[in-house]
């Protein structure tokens, strides 16, 4: 994609994006969002949903991707939001980082409450079956999902599909000693 520093590493599944990455999400709760960024295209200033949508929780940098119908990858601090999008000469649209978008924005300067992985589990037989979204839910009270738009990313902001099962992501943090001994 000639994008900076972005190399994704793709897991499938609900266990293997939480065991690579749930306590790190987890750990993002007391953040707030200070930025994100977009590739859109400087032609029409269409988003270019392929690629990664980088999240700034003051200061740690989340990159997150959806491909194919059940691949995640999330990234940190891999992705350089000020370099210029490379490779894209034989195409008549250029790709470029954009801290535009009205989804996203609601969001900034807002603390985070929570992250959970969601898994799509409709009831009836579905091909996006088992896919995994990240969910973020605001102080404020809003709830942010980037999810599997089948092989891109899709936002979505707003009340939860029923069908999705939510994985609430808790940090677990070692005991302290006791004053007592």
């Amino acid at each position: 994609m000639g994008i900076s520093g972005f190399k994704p590493s793709f897991l499938v599944g609900i266990e293997a994006v939480r065991q690579a990455h749930g306590s790190r999400l987890a750990r993002l709760a007391g953040r707030r969002l200070t930025g994100f960024a977009l590739v859109r295209f400087v032609q029409d200033g269409d988003w270019f949903a392929d690629c990664p949508v980088v999240l700034d929780f003051d200061g740690v940098q989340v990159e997150v991707c959806h491909s194919k119908f059940d691949e995640l990858s999330i990234g940190w601090h891999t992705i350089d939001t000020a370099a210029t999008i490379t490779g894209w000469e034989w195409s008549e649209l250029t790709p470029q980082w954009s801290r535009s978008d009205e989804r996203l924005e609601l969001f900034v300067g807002q603390e985070l409450c929570e992250a959970a992985l969601l898994e799509w589990r409709p009831a009836d037989r579905d091909l996006a079956a088992g896919t995994v979204a990240v969910e973020l839910v605001f102080a404020a009270g809003g709830c942010l999902r980037i999810v599997n738009g089948l092989d891109e990313n899709r936002i979505e902001v707003g009340a939860t599909q029923p069908d999705y099962i939510r994985h609430l992501l808790l940090h677990h943090r070692r005991p302290q000693p006791s004053a007592m001994g």
